[in-house]
């Protein structure tokens, strides 16, 4: 871990991830900008995916910030599950070293990445929360939290409980946490008592186009969907569906890592339904070219089905994308997407996943009025402007950072 320099005159900083370097923007924002504020930033990430490395690759050479980047051990998966079974005989009641390697990921070896001390950790996910709350208590150093989902509100019976013994354990001790969402935060607080700053998953002014892309003409509509892995819980079926139902022509292109097969059975669903012709699958691409990408589409989708809890109460980086394209977005009707809808207007629209018919007609009539069309780009692109972005929301992170270091002479 890097010591201190001319850059770290206000403490040092460890962020700590069990993902790749490019799976994380959320990291890399946050980072960068408390690098950018004059903390001495050390990040220790997971080199998991093969196909991410080159990204990882490039990033790592271009930040300021040190990066330390590790490989899950070979032992680690057995360690996972004799955990697991030890958690199954004690009914879920376990110390929290247990329910680490219980509840899965490179605990281990992410703690023994850490090196010398450093004045705050911050973890991301329930592995990083782990691995960073057992280097912040061996040094007596303040810990910090990211919440980019609640993750005590998604899993299996046994990875929830074990997601409840982490959180308990390490997130009242927290001097610094951030979640990505109101009603995520909202959750925190109701379990556990913590105060979490708002910190939405938005991106860079420098990542948006320079000028608004023309939408495309009357009577045709490009609709968009990303993410790291494609899958079949996303909200695609019923909108698939509701493309065989529309008067005017809607395609859709859809990006991201096909390893499971499911883009090929999402081509097969609208082959089933006469529309083959109009989906296309994309290759993966580099989080630095999400937004441009993005740009050249009418509509992007955020089709949150709520399969958890969860997933009704997070605001994924799809929809800030989106806005900093200047691209409006449709969202299904989860709690958390009901309520920033609100702030949208024009630049949004709400549908609900069991209603392919009422998904048709808000996309026959996005089509068919060229005016409705740049009306609804147009409010996009100002929001994204002027107020989704991270230049704008990074100062909700570094405040929040800043309350912590102010207490650091306080318990620990």
């Amino acid at each position: 871990m890097s010591g201190r320099d001319h850059r770290s005159k206000l403490g040092t900083i460890c962020i700590v991830s069990p993902g790749n370097l490019a799976s994380n923007p959320r990291l890399l924002k946050e980072a960068d900008a408390l690098h950018e504020a004059g903390y001495a930033v050390t990040a220790v990430v997971c080199d998991y995916t093969a196909a991410l490395r080159p990204f990882d690759d490039a990033i790592a050479a271009a930040v300021p910030w040190q990066v330390v980047r590790v490989t899950p051990r070979r032992g680690e998966r057995a360690i996972g599950l004799l955990s697991r079974a030890l958690a199954r005989l004690a009914g879920g009641r376990v110390p929290v070293t247990v329910a680490a390697h219980a509840y899965g990921g490179p605990v281990g070896v992410l703690a023994s990445a850490i090196g010398p001390a450093a004045d705050l950790y911050i973890g991301h996910y329930i592995a990083g929360l782990a691995a960073a709350g057992r280097a912040a208590r061996r040094h007596g150093a303040m810990l910090g939290f990211d919440a980019e989902d609640l993750h005590s509100g998604e899993g299996g019976p046994l990875q929830l409980g074990m997601a409840r013994i982490i959180e308990g354990s390490f997130l009242p001790s927290c001097r610094h946490v951030t979640a990505s969402a109101p009603l995520i935060g909202a959750a925190l607080r109701g379990s556990y008592g913590v105060t979490a700053t708002t910190v939405l998953n938005v991106f860079p002014l420098s990542m948006a186009p320079a000028a608004p892309v023309a939408a495309g003409g009357r009577g045709t509509l490009k609709a968009y969907w990303f993410s790291q892995t494609i899958g079949l819980d996303r909200g695609l079926q019923p909108f698939i569906a509701a493309m065989a139902r529309t008067r005017t022509r809607v395609t859709l292109d859809i990006r991201g890592s096909n390893r499971w097969g499911h883009g090929k059975d999402l081509v097969e669903l609208a082959r089933s339904l006469g529309i083959a012709d109009r989906i296309n699958v994309l290759p993966v691409a580099s989080p630095q070219e999400m937004v441009t990408l993005a740009a050249h589409y009418d509509l992007g989708l955020s089709l949150e089905a709520e399969v958890s809890v969860n997933r009704g109460l997070c605001l994924t980086n799809k929809i800030f994308t989106y806005l900093l394209a200047g691209v409006p977005v449709l969202l299904s009707d989860t709690p958390a997407q009901r309520a920033i809808a609100a702030e949208l207007g024009a630049a949004a629209r709400v549908v609900s996943l069991t209603d392919p018919d009422g998904i048709a007609a808000i996309l026959d009539r996005l089509a068919d009025s060229s005016v409705e069309k740049s009306r609804a780009s147009t409010e996009a692109w100002r929001l994204g402007r002027e107020r989704y972005n991270w230049d704008f929301e990074k100062s909700f992170l570094l405040k929040s950072v800043a309350r912590a270091f102010e207490t650091r002479q306080g318990p620990g």
